[in-house]
């Protein structure tokens, strides 16, 4: 921010060191060491509060994108525990011909209401072990 060449600053210390005198130098350079600091440290406070506000925000529009993305996707698919036609459910007219819900037999493969996958019933006994034959 401040160009200053070090033919300068030996120039500011001469100055100093007539102006001020070698028995308050080191004083003034206290003095001035103090003040710096304490413009260092509100610089700093104030960076971070910027830096605060602009983490806020992008995480407020990250939050909206995905409140927008959410309801997107829950506009995509319709409620699950909705009662659901077969294929072969509609009348001779094309309208509905009964409603069944999602955990019956005839939607194998569907979600049911309990998370639970419909699927064809599973046979009640083991198949037989295949024995080979003896020659």
């Amino acid at each position: 921010m401040f160009d200053v060449a070090p033919t300068e600053l030996l120039l500011l210390a001469m100055v100093a060191l007539v102006v001020i005198g070698p028995k308050d130098l080191p004083k003034a350079l206290r003095f001035v060491g103090k003040w710096v600091g304490r413009a260092r440290g509100m610089a700093r406070h104030f960076r971070t509060g910027i830096d605060t506000m602009m983490r806020e925000a992008e995480l407020e529009d990250m939050e909206k994108k995905w409140r927008a993305h959410n309801e997107e996707i829950m506009r995509s698919f319709p409620d699950l525990n909705a009662p659901v036609l077969p294929p072969n459910a509609l009348g001779p007219g094309g309208e509905p011909a009964a409603m069944l819900p999602l955990d019956g037999a005839a939607n194998a493969g569907a979600v049911g209401a309990s998370g639970d996958v419909a699927g064809p019933p599973m046979p009640s006994a083991a198949p037989a072990p295949i024995v080979p034959e003896k020659p």
